[in-house]
């Protein structure tokens, strides 16, 4: 198996967005079956570029079976969410908590459930008890 590596900071680019989904999807993934389950792929020595490239990155790591690698995420998907869900709230709303929520609440306004909403509250709730 690869040497596992710390994932960069770097932000991915959109086809290596989609290709980290479809790893994550799968669990695990050759870059025959990412290639399958790439929207408009590119070519296959474009999509083996790509996979080097996130696993020099730190995202993927892979290991040999047979004449094959399989590519795994090197963390799972709730670390790598909570990362990048870091990186937007520092690049866009000023490392803001806060303003992140309003504009994602500002946004699905008309899309949140009752049920959403209170479980919205119960998390507010909760954190102004750990708070005190």
């Amino acid at each position: 198996m690869a040497r596992k590596r710390k994932p960069t900071a770097d932000p991915l680019s959109r086809r290596e967005r989609q290709i980290m989904d479809i790893v994550y999807a799968k669990g695990r993934a050759t870059a025959g079956q990412v290639l399958a389950d790439l929207p408009d792929p590119p070519s296959n020595s474009a999509v083996r570029a790509l996979l080097r490239v996130l696993v020099d990155k730190g995202h993927l790591q892979h290991e040999t079976e047979g004449k094959s690698y399989v590519y795994r995420p090197t963390r799972d998907r709730g670390q790598a969410s909570a990362a990048a869900l870091s990186h937007v709230v520092q690049t866009f709303f000023e490392g803001s908590a806060v303003k992140a929520a309003a504009a994602l609440l500002d946004a699905n306004r008309q899309q949140l459930a009752s049920d959403e909403l209170l479980a919205l509250e119960a998390l507010v709730a909760a954190a102004k008890e750990e708070g005190q």
